[in-house]
């Protein structure tokens, strides 16, 4: 026969405290890290490869570099910023 177990609000407070200090090691933080976006805004692209603004819309403009445009805003591929990357 199963046993029934209840949860008081103490094992709830006390699995809320373990799980905070399991996030908070910094082992879990390098998974977040290593992440990357799938879309960079202009701004991030311009870091990332260390041009300027006028560099960037050149390569927009002569197609070297796809975007996409969502209201006044460009985005960039992080993938087609990579294959630039790895072109030039």
């Amino acid at each position: 026969m199963a046993t029934i177990e209840f949860i008081t609000k103490e094992d709830l407070e006390k699995f809320k405290k373990e799980l905070f200090a399991e996030l908070k090691r910094p082992a879990f933080g390098i998974h977040k890290k290593q992440e990357q976006k799938e879309w960079l805004k202009s701004y991030e692209v311009r870091n990332l490869l260390g041009i300027s603004a006028g560099t960037l819309q050149t390569l927009r403009r002569n197609g070297t570099l796809r975007y996409s445009k969502i209201g006044g805003l460009m985005y960039y591929k992080y993938e087609d910023i990579l294959d630039l990357m790895n072109t030039q």
